[in-house]
């Protein structure tokens, strides 16, 4: 479960990201997260991140507070949250294999877990046969299979998807959208901030919608109901 309770988020140079913020995600959901730029999507998935703490508020994920996790215990709460981004993110000189690989590596899983999980994942996202290509041998959408395959390798309990069709032609991001319903369906919270009111309206998730620090909307099977350049 994630909550936020009466959460905001004001930085030095008195710009307000949240304001007042209160909601729940129930473990299994698929959200989608929308709005205008600079609504405070951005702070939203940092604060899950605990890469910046709330003003004000406290937010409480798989029942455990954020307040009372410490700096260098920030690393191993963050294995249970696997992240996309939109410009895949990854290590230019390993290729497929090493990229996913990784991760593991990062939270001292051994040698034959390695050996067995990352096959599975690249299986999972139909990169078998690219596991030796390195990325500048890929397309974007083939980069964007890697960066899921990689948040996923160590079995997150929670996705975080930060704009990861944004890149990719509408084909493709259909492919991808795929592979994160498909994910969500294996038992795995979703939370996808997006600007790509095609794929909101059409997937009919719950949409938490956010404009100025504040949540305006909160629907069960949502739309996107922002102009379209939002």
């Amino acid at each position: 479960m994630i909550e936020f309770k009466n959460v905001t988020k004001k930085y030095d140079n008195q710009v307000v990201a949240l304001n007042d913020i209160s909601i729940k995600i129930e473990p299994g959901e698929f959200v989608f997260l929308v709005g205008p730029s600079g609504a405070g999507k951005s702070t939203f998935i940092k604060m899950l991140l605990k890469e910046v703490d709330p003003t004000m508020g406290e937010i409480i994920v798989g029942n455990k507070s954020l307040r009372g996790i410490t700096r260098k215990d920030v690393p191993y709460y963050r294995r249970k949250i696997g992240m996309v981004f939109q410009d895949y993110r990854l290590i230019p000189n390993l290729n497929v294999y090493e990229n996913v690989a990784f991760a593991m590596r990062v939270i001292d899983a051994t040698p034959k877990e390695i050996r067995r999980r990352v096959p599975m994942v690249l299986a999972l996202v139909g990169l078998s046969d690219r596991s030796k290509s390195f990325p500048n041998e890929l397309s974007g959408g083939e980069q964007q299979r890697v960066s899921l395959a990689r948040a996923i390798t160590n079995n997150p309990t929670i996705l975080i998807a930060d704009e990861p069709t944004g890149n990719l032609d509408p084909e493709t991001a259909k492919d991808i959208m795929r592979l994160i319903m498909d994910i969500n369906k294996a038992g795995t919270t979703v939370l996808m901030a997006t600007h790509a009111k095609d794929i909101v309206d059409s997937s009919k998730r719950r949409v938490i919608a956010l404009e100025k620090g504040r949540i305006v909307r909160d629907e069960k099977k949502g739309r996107y109901e922002f102009d379209a350049e939002n």
